[in-house]
């Protein structure tokens, strides 16, 4: 599933192309997007890298090839809005259920499932209260959990893969080295793995293909620990 920003980018480098044969530029696509800086272009493209719907060419010039049509939008015909849904973001902080332990049903305690999570770049992800997962009760600690559904293959080196359903001990801090639900610019939520040093907070993939991420700590809130992980077959 694509963010509103990502399908509409993708919608602008097709129509881009079947027009001038070329991709558009950054500062084309910038402008495009009415984004300040092409920083939020950037992140959208490896965005749509990671969906399978453009490839990026090293060492070249506009160095953007589409392998997938974008899809209809969400909603049916029309455009797609350009303003971004804040309703449409996994926020913090998760309240997760109580205080105490998640309610057992038949051997397994039932966890709210938020919505999904970048393994990769942060990504928008959707937030669904109304939906519930069985956790089996080994997985659950003090405190409270939620689950969340992993998108992306950033995080295969610790086993974690796309498809999967983390389970998430809410916490507003982590040690380094956690592996962690960090809320970036109070926007954006991802899954990774916690390095500090000072006022610099980095967010580290476990896959080469995914640069290191950088951030001041101001910009960054531990929304969770990773505490257990599910795999469906």
């Amino acid at each position: 599933m694509l963010t509103q920003r990502q399908h509409q980018l993708l919608q602008y480098i097709q129509s881009y192309m079947a027009e001038r044969g070329v991709p558009p530029s950054f500062e084309e696509m910038r402008d495009a997007l009415k984004l300040k800086s092409k920083s939020g272009i950037h992140r959208l493209i490896i965005g749509l890298q990671e969906r399978g719907y453009i490839r990026r060419l090293p060492y070249r010039a506009r160095a953007l090839e589409l392998a997938r049509e974008a899809p209809p939008p969400r909603g049916g015909a029309g455009p797609v809005p350009v303003e971004d849904d804040p309703t449409n973001v996994v926020q913090g902080p998760f309240p997760g259920r109580s205080r105490e332990r998640p309610q057992e049903v038949s051997g397994t305690c039932s966890l709210p499932l938020y919505g999904r999570i970048a393994a990769g770049t942060p990504i928008e992800a959707l937030r669904d209260h109304s939906t519930q997962i069985d956790v089996p009760p080994h997985l659950i600690g003090s405190g409270d959990h939620y689950a969340l559904e992993v998108v992306g293959d950033s995080m295969i080196g610790e086993g974690i893969q796309d498809g999967d359903v983390v389970v998430i001990q809410c916490r507003e801090s982590a040690e380094n080295g956690d592996v962690v639900v960090a809320l970036i610019d109070d926007s954006e939520a991802t899954l990774k793995r916690l390095r500090m040093k000072g006022q610099t907070v980095a967010l580290e993939a476990a896959n080469p293909a995914y640069e290191t991420r950088l951030f001041g700590a101001h910009r960054v809130k531990i929304q969770g620990r990773l505490v257990g992980l599910m795999r469906r077959y």
